[in-house]
């Protein structure tokens, strides 16, 4: 009697069920955050006819004074909530020591007191910017 081998041929195919699945479940973890990282303070611009900054600059350090007059800034840990002045000042010096070229804007609520724009730009040259910059909404849109 001859003796059959039963050998299995490999099997060439990759089940890809379970990637499938990793990816939904990704897919449902990106779309439930992603609305959560957009939020940020709400202020209302000034109106101004001014030129866009150059898309080749760095990106710029943001620091962002609300109605209230609280000041908020764009870099680190807490970008949702008020940063006192000695913070702010010695994380612009932080970023300008580390990329020296970036660009210092203020985006001040149209509704706030001027001294507190202007005190925020004092606390920006405290922290070593040597220009500051303030962000203004075209009217237009």
């Amino acid at each position: 009697m001859s003796r059959q081998k039963n050998r299995r041929k490999p099997m060439s195919e990759i089940n890809v069920v379970p990637y499938i699945d990793v990816m939904l479940v990704l897919l449902v973890i990106f779309m439930i955050t992603a609305p959560l990282l957009t939020q940020g303070v709400s202020v209302e611009l000034p109106q101004a006819d001014a030129e866009p900054i150059s898309q080749e600059a760095d990106e710029p350090l943001v620091v962002t004074v609300d109605r209230a007059g609280e000041m908020y800034i764009d870099v680190g840990e807490g970008k949702d909530s008020p940063i006192s002045p000695d913070d702010l000042v010695s994380r612009v010096r932080a970023v300008l020591k580390y990329k020296p070229k970036t660009p210092i804007m203020v985006r001040g609520d149209a509704g706030v007191a001027y001294g507190r724009v202007v005190e925020a730009m004092v606390l920006l040259q405290a922290g070593g910017a040597p220009s500051v910059g303030l962000i203004t909404e075209s009217p237009e849109s």
